[in-house]
């Protein structure tokens, strides 16, 4: 699927470094916004944030300790999954107070991390962490991508009966003999393993803005799921390919530039939405 892919980016974009980053945009970002919608639609936004940070310690603690920041961020990431579920039960508190409380503890090793291979001057570049690096990818780094970007696609094909479902009503859809829990952990686990492929390209400080802004945009203008999974994606993607080329072209940070461009989008989106035609009262579906 990769060499496809750069074949046809070949026709249009001489620069090898740029058809390397606008690959690893499009991928990360597919993969992103589909979780994105699940994320949004699910009411469980605090869940990715705290994830994206997870996965961003994971990665300063790699760097740390010289292990390779890819697969730290994966653990780091995929532990916070396996903890969420036992940790909310055990402790008998609301799950927003722990996804605060976890949320606060990743960030702060995070930045302890990073601040003490600055202060130190270790040599070690720390600023990919915080803002994205797209310029230095590995050929593996692009083929992961593309493979969690289609086990996104085909997760949600394969279950979007169960998804709607438990994005309409977890209790009634448990109740319907769906199997909640396992499919919650297996988004769970989704979300880890796309939040950490994406943190060098992306930054640990932007990853939030690829899980909930393509999504929310998208919600301005349908009024179904498979709208938004339809919709959520090709705005993603657009949107980061075009930055990643313009960036690139222009010698500009490439994911502040994406990050700014949703932002602006978004706030385009609710002023032209349909949705502000909707009297008040007026149940809009999803």
């Amino acid at each position: 699927m990769v060499s496809q892919v750069d074949q046809m980016l070949d026709l249009f974009i001489a620069n090898n470094i740029i058809c390397r980053a606008v690959e690893a945009m499009l991928f990360a970002s597919i993969a992103c916004s589909i979780l994105g919608v699940i994320i949004t639609q699910m009411n469980i936004s605090s869940i990715g944030f705290t994830m994206a940070h997870a996965a961003f310690a994971g990665a300063a603690a790699g760097l740390f300790f010289g292990v390779d920041g890819t697969i730290a961020a994966i653990l780091a990431s995929l532990t916070l999954a396996l903890l969420l579920g036992p940790l909310s039960d055990k402790a008998r508190m609301p799950t927003d107070t722990i996804l605060g409380i976890l949320f606060g503890m990743t960030m702060a090793v995070a930045i302890f991390f990073i601040a003490y291979m600055q202060y130190h001057t270790t040599g070690v570049n720390t600023s990919a962490l915080l803002f994205g690096n797209v310029i230095s990818l590995y050929r593996s780094d692009i083929y992961a991508l593309a493979v969690i970007s289609i086990l996104a696609v085909l997760f949600v094909i394969v279950f979007f009966k169960e998804i709607t479902a438990v994005i309409f009503n977890r209790k009634i859809a448990e109740a319907s003999g769906i199997r909640v829990r396992p499919i919650l952990y297996a988004i769970l686990f989704m979300i880890a393993i796309t939040v950490a492929l994406s943190i060098h390209i992306i930054g640990g400080l932007l990853l939030y803005v690829w899980l909930v802004t393509p999504a929310a945009i998208a919600y301005q203008f349908c009024n179904s799921v498979r709208g938004l999974f339809i919709l959520a994606p090709a705005v993603a993607g657009t949107v980061s390919v075009t930055g990643a080329w313009i960036g690139l072209s222009y010698s500009l940070p490439v994911a502040p530039l994406i990050a700014v461009s949703f932002s602006a989008l978004f706030v385009i989106a609710v002023i032209i939405s349909p949705k502000r035609r909707v009297p008040k009262g007026v149940p809009q579906g999803k």
